[in-house]
């Protein structure tokens, strides 16, 4: 097992890691909309939060050796499943071709009170 860290995505907020590499797997944390470049959140509509909260995945995936190509999972959490159709918007093209199964929920509330928190899961 090994520990990912990459100043391109956000500084983990608790006590845990961006990423683990366990075997050929890419386990990523729940990433929500934060700069990595300000360390500050982005508090904007659901399409602006779900493109800041992909590029941190895909920025954890390259320092792991991998790539949003190689992600067969991820677990999305909305605030609102009315934004379900404007999230599929901007997901649909970080996922061109033989998009990653998925896992998607409402929930009540997530940290910085952001609309929504992705984690993935992606092979090496």
């Amino acid at each position: 097992m090994k520990i990912i860290h990459t100043t391109d995505a956000p500084e983990a907020i608790g006590p845990y890691s961006q990423g683990i590499i366990a075997a050929n797997l890419v386990f990523t944390s729940g990433q929500i909309a934060i700069d990595p470049s300000t360390n500050r959140f982005l508090d904007e509509d659901i399409k602006a939060q779900t493109e800041r909260v992909l590029k941190n995945i895909s920025a954890i995936l390259e320092s792991a050796g991998t790539s949003m190509k190689n992600v067969v999972l991820c677990n999305v959490y909305l605030k609102n499943l009315d934004d379900f159709a404007a999230f599929n918007d901007v997901y649909e093209k970080f996922f061109p071709e033989n998009p990653p199964a998925r896992v998607t929920v409402e929930v009540k509330n997530l940290p910085k009170d952001a609309l929504v928190e992705i984690s993935a899961v992606a092979e090496r």
